[in-house]
């Protein structure tokens, strides 16, 4: 008997269960559609049984939208009664009487809201929020009034006036806020900048930039003994990328407050990292003119050198006089400072500029086989050397010398990203030798590399391979195109260009094409000749358009336009072209992240 009972109400309250899950069903379903009438009964048993929020907005729509106020109404009043502390629900109540020409009883609604809840500290925020959430943005404000008024210099509200102001589009009384938080103490000065970032766009024809930056000024000359203002707009004009105006104030700050080169250090590695050399070039050659006897003196002297170096091999453009002037420094500050662990960055460094920029491979070479000799270097440090001299043995047609370097780091840091990068140089050896097989089987254990720009590289090379391998009857045009792809790394670009047209002239239609338009854009791009780059990656997307290497070549036209032409405009172009024409592509990721940068996002620590 016991049994039947419970079996009974076991079926009952799975019939209610069902009927529940039915009448929720139907409600969604003919809510959504739009047929309110037959919603309608639906919603009210569902809210009937369940009052909650989602519930009753639903039923309180459909009364709404099939005009019975007085039923709205009603059920509205009804659900603040359940539940007080629900702000949303009362202002709901105004925003109804707003649309019913009933404005007097929603004003009373609104100020009493205001009068009950914003004198206490517990209950003032909540209803700033439900405001603010609900688009009453004056009623918003109105309470950050009354409780600026109540609480006074106990509760600051600069931070909650200045988002208001903002979504007001009152931008004066905005910036006047986040003054006077800074004035209130110093120390807020990173909340400042960070509410800036979300609400000002840092350009210098933004006239809410130049609004900020006229405030500052006027507060930084009359309050010349309160550094967080010339700080602020050491900060704003590094947003605006306004560098130069940006050291001004850094250099008269660093004098201010007798930093001894330290504020001046911080903006030029900034400027250094936004490829500014030359005004980074500028900051720390203050510091240097300090003298030894400055705390950050050596620092300076190298982040100098380092500067040189990144104008040298990144932007490409230099007169010999430069260059030697470069080199002529790099030996002079290792002469003094000594061969040792702390050097090794600068010496490998100079050997680079020597190497490959300079023509002075033999040099550079003797530079790294006498720092291999130093005392007490790191494992780290022999495998970066033997690297770096394995890739000068590489120009110097010394492939097999190069071969055993970049074996050893393969041994000693097998599953390490130095490891991966020499095992790539190794199999890049033998492709230039003509052995594809083995050079395919290493590259394919390093398409499972967990560095990424390895396995793009390892990738690369093994699709150039399989495509273009056995084409052929007797390999000649493969053959012939890695010979010319190592006298591109031997910057012996007229002998390779002469072999990449020999390719053409004796197969016409090789699928080669696109890789030796890509290839002598890349030799352009090694000696500074950026318009002639530019040229053979169009041509590439010109003939070549639906082919592999098409995205290749598009990233490689944002890339030099962003960084060699300083053109942020047809950069975005090309980043776009990625994101939308290529989005199989591997540069993806890396593309969204620089469009973003480029239109002045703020990135979040991931993505940076």
């Amino acid at each position: 008997m016991k049994f039947i009972i419970v079996l009974i109400s076991l079926f009952f309250c799975f019939n209610l269960f069902s009927q529940t899950g039915t009448d929720q069903q139907l409600a969604s379903f003919y809510f959504s559609a739009g047929e309110y009438e037959k919603a309608l009964p639906y919603c009210q048993k569902v809210y009937n049984k369940d009052n909650n929020k989602a519930n009753f907005m639903r039923y309180f729509d459909c009364l709404n939208y099939l005009g019975d106020e007085k039923q709205a109404e009603k059920i509205l009043k009804k659900q603040i009664g359940l539940d007080r502390t629900q702000l949303d629900y009362s202002i709901l109540l105004g925003t109804f009487y707003e649309t019913k020409d009933r404005s007097k009883e929603a004003t009373k609604i609104y100020q009493n809201l205001v009068d009950d809840y914003a004198v206490s500290t517990f209950t003032f925020r909540d209803l700033y929020q439900a405001f603010k959430s609900n688009g009453k943005l004056d009623w918003a404000l109105t309470t950050l009034e009354k409780g600026r008024k109540i609480f006074k210099n106990a509760y600051p509200l600069n931070m909650e006036f200045a988002e208001i102001y903002s979504l007001q589009q009152k931008k004066d009384k905005m910036i006047d806020e986040y003054m006077l938080f800074l004035e209130e103490n110093s120390m807020n000065a990173i909340a400042v900048q960070n509410g800036l970032e979300e609400r000002i766009t840092f350009l210098p024809e933004n006239p809410d930039y130049e609004l900020l930056k006229e405030k500052l000024i006027v507060k930084s000359q009359k309050k010349p003994n309160d550094y967080v203002y010339t700080e602020m707009l050491i900060w704003l004009f590094s947003q605006s990328k306004q560098f130069n105006a940006a050291f001004i104030q850094a250099q008269a700050l660093d004098k201010r407050q007798k930093a001894e080169g330290k504020i001046v250090y911080e903006l030029g590695i900034t400027c250094l990292q936004n490829k500014e050399y030359q005004i980074a070039r500028k900051a720390f050659q203050y510091i240097v003119n300090l003298g030894d006897k400055a705390p950050l003196f050596y620092e300076a002297e190298f982040a100098l050198l380092n500067t040189r170096y990144h104008e040298i091999t990144q932007f490409r453009n230099y007169s010999n006089e430069e260059l030697n002037a470069a080199i002529s420094d790099y030996e002079t500050t290792i002469q003094r400072v000594g061969k040792g662990r702390n050097t090794i960055k600068l010496i490998m460094e100079l050997a680079e500029i020597k190497a490959f920029y300079a023509t002075r491979a033999g040099e550079a070479q003797k530079l790294l086989e006498d720092a291999l000799l130093i005392p007490g270097l790191t494992s780290m440090q022999q495998a970066e050397i033997k690297i770096a001299l394995g890739d000068i043995f590489v120009i110097q047609n010394d492939i097999w010398s190069a071969s055993i370097l970049y074996m050893q780091v393969d041994r000693d840091f097998k599953y390490e990203p130095i490891g991966f990068e020499a095992k790539f140089k190794n199999a890049r050896i033998f492709y230039y030798d003509g052995d594809f097989d083995f050079a395919q089987n290493q590259l394919d254990i390093l398409k499972q590399s967990t560095t990424k720009l390895i396995a793009n590289d390892a990738m690369k090379l093994s699709l150039l391979i399989t495509e273009n391998y056995g084409l052929d009857s007797n390999y000649t045009a493969m053959s012939k195109f890695a010979q010319a792809d190592l006298l591109i790394q031997q910057h012996q670009y007229e002998q390779a260009f002469s072999i990449f047209d020999s390719i053409i002239a004796e197969f016409p239609f090789h699928e080669l094409s696109d890789e030796i338009l890509l290839r002598k854009s890349l030799a352009m791009q090694n000696q500074g000749k950026w318009t002639e780059a530019i040229s053979y990656l169009n041509q590439l997307l010109k003939y070549h358009s639906d082919q592999i290497l098409a995205d290749d070549a598009v990233f490689q036209l944002a890339d030099i336009y962003e960084n060699h032409l300083i053109d942020p405009e047809k950069a975005m172009e090309y980043y776009k072209m990625i994101l939308f024409d290529y989005k199989g592509s591997l540069y993806t990721n890396e593309a969204r992240k620089r469009l973003r940068i480029l239109r002045g996002d703020v990135l979040t620590g991931e993505e940076l």
